[in-house]
């Protein structure tokens, strides 16, 4: 792969405005009549709900993401699959509906390396938000981005013994379908045809349905630890294996010393997201 260090610490920002109208969509999608969260505020993670992609629809990819020719904050990596790998984010201050919003986005770190399905490169964002002119949220973010999915038969492997499931003091279950796909992508305004087009999803990437968003998954798992009463001061999550819809997956929180950890588990009770909240 090319050498992409001379991206490292480009920028750019953005603003933008805490409207409430985003909130209440998140509210309905998650299905709640009285949201656990402070009214008046913007909740844990709801600032993914702004600063949305305005690319042009010209300037758009075969796979819906903005075409990476190295005109915009990305580099031009040749690598056609593309993924949100984990964050890792800290809560400075409230975030309240109304305020304005500014985001200085740094291209913190580029790494390449070899994996079991080929080449990947990872790139990390590192996001600062305020709020009305006050430090409200710092995350870094790790994108990876992959070689194109194989198109030879995969051969069946032989399953693992059945192991029993993780521990957990409380579980909800979530049955994704594509209605609920679509509406977090319209919250987003996420193009990404793995999420939509199901022939795409298959026949092109490689995946066995359509793949439930990494940032949903968050979500719901976050939501999960807001139903329990926690309120988050850090929240981490990383990405360990897709989900696609058509089965059922658990949220799981288990208490701990700092705060909690959190998982995602698909139907045959393997771990597809780990969360980390203090």
């Amino acid at each position: 792969m090319d050498d992409y260090s001379a991206w490292i610490g480009r920028g750019e920002t953005r603003e933008d405005v805490a409207t409430a109208v985003p909130i209440e969509g998140l509210a309905a999608l998650l299905d709640h009549d009285a949201p656990p969260w402070v009214p008046g505020m913007v909740p844990p993670l709801g600032h993914w709900l702004y600063f949305l992609p305005t690319a042009r629809q010209s300037t758009i990819g075969e796979d819906g993401h903005p075409r990476r020719d190295g005109h915009g904050l990305l580099p031009p990596v040749p690598l056609p699959r593309r993924m949100w790998a984990g964050s890792r984010i800290d809560f400075l201050s409230p975030i309240p509906i109304g305020a304005a919003l500014t985001r200085v986005t740094t291209i913190d770190a580029i790494r390449p390396r070899r994996g079991a399905s080929g080449d990947l490169l990872f790139v990390t964002l590192r996001h600062e938000i305020s709020a009305n002119g006050v430090a409200a949220i710092r995350e870094e973010q790790d994108i990876v981005f992959r070689e194109a999915a194989s198109a030879a038969p995969v051969p069946a492997a032989t399953p693992p013994a059945a192991a029993a499931p993780e521990p957990a003091d409380t579980v909800r279950s979530i049955m994704p379908d594509p209605v609920l796909l679509f509406r977090y992508s319209a919250l987003t305004f996420n193009a990404h045809r793995i999420h939509y087009d199901r022939d795409y999803a298959v026949g092109v990437e490689g995946y066995a349905g359509l793949v439930v968003h990494g940032p949903l998954i968050a979500t719901l798992l976050m939501d999960h630890a807001l139903r329990a009463g926690l309120s988050p001061r850090t929240f981490a999550f990383r990405a360990e294996a897709p989900l696609t819809d058509g089965a059922p997956f658990d949220l799981c929180l288990a208490y701990d010393a700092d705060g909690a950890r959190l998982w995602a588990r698909n139907s045959a009770g393997r771990r597809t997201m780990h969360v980390s909240l203090t």
